[in-house]
């Protein structure tokens, strides 16, 4: 019989079969959820370390497993994530002395907050290295070489500034230890749901890493992925100590729920002369299969 938490018998009214959502912890997790969610963890935290590999691929290959990513990233938004939304509307209504009467009624409010946080990073991100490129262009640092007729050096790369840089990693810090903590939450219900969770969040985090060293570069990569990396291993911790109430954690998944949607929109929707259709319905329709089968 599946183990359900405090969440789910008031929600419910009654022990009885476990809600396809996510759940809280109202008791210690397991030994075995432990080990588990430190496994799941250390392998999401890996991804951003060993992402720089897709950089050095081929052009078609990279495509390709941005696009299976994207296929991923969508059926998880569709299938898991919008009707967890529902989930988390529920116990806000359950909550409703605890929380303003505004917000009660509308988790979405939420989600719509986190969706416009992260599509201000990336066009904060978007207008300062435009900014940087013609004020290099004006500088003459991409000009012709007058002797050999071919591109000089051009200098460093262009990338954003160490503000905006790190304006961006505090937002992608909390987005990936949520992450780590929604880990804990399904290892709850067991290894299936889990490795599914890892699955879509390991492609979702080769997506986000591609965007952030574009815009970010030197900075990212000397230390930006292990900020991103260490904080899939904080939120996990944070899960496995029982820090956060349960309440909490469902106002903090609905804004995780609009930064998950808007990367699948911004980066893993790419335009249709860049993507792969064939990966994309692979990873949508394997994705979805599993979902509906587990």
């Amino acid at each position: 019989m599946a183990r359900l938490t405090g969440t789910q018998i008031a929600l419910h009214g009654e022990i009885g079969p476990a809600a396809p959502v996510i759940c809280h912890h109202a008791v210690p997790p397991f030994p075995a959820d432990i080990f588990t969610s430190l496994a799941a963890s250390a392998l999401l935290a890996l991804v951003h370390l060993g992402a720089s590999g897709l950089h050095r691929l081929r052009q078609r290959p990279r495509r390709f497993w941005l696009s299976m990513g994207s296929g991923t990233a969508v059926a998880y938004v569709f299938l898991h994530l919008l009707p967890e939304l529902q989930q988390h509307q529920g116990e806000l209504e359950q909550a409703s002395e605890a929380v303003p009467g505004w917000l009660e009624r509308h988790v979405y409010l939420l989600s719509l907050l986190g969706l416009a946080v992260f599509y201000g990073l990336e066009r904060l991100a978007l207008h300062e290295r435009g900014s940087h490129l013609r004020e290099h262009t004006r500088n003459g640092e991409a000009a012709l070489d007058e002797h050999q007729g071919t591109q000089a050096d051009q200098g460093p790369a262009v990338q954003t500034g160490a503000a905006t840089f790190w304006l961006s990693m505090s937002g992608f810090t909390i987005y990936n230890a949520l992450v780590g903590h929604l880990l804990v939450e399904q290892a709850s219900r067991g290894v299936g749901p889990l490795i599914l969770l890892m699955v879509a969040m390991a492609l979702h985090f080769l997506v986000n890493d591609h965007a952030l060293r574009e815009h970010h570069q030197t900075r990212y990569h000397r230390t930006g992925r292990w900020v991103l990396s260490a904080a899939v291993l904080f939120g996990t911790g944070v899960g496995l100590a029982g820090a956060v109430p349960p309440l909490v954690v469902s106002l903090l998944v609905a804004f995780l729920a609009g930064g998950v949607m808007l990367n699948v929109l911004k980066e893993e929707l790419p335009a249709a002369n860049e993507s792969n259709f064939g990966a994309f319905l692979l990873g949508m329709v394997g994705y979805a299969a599993l979902l509906l089968l587990i």
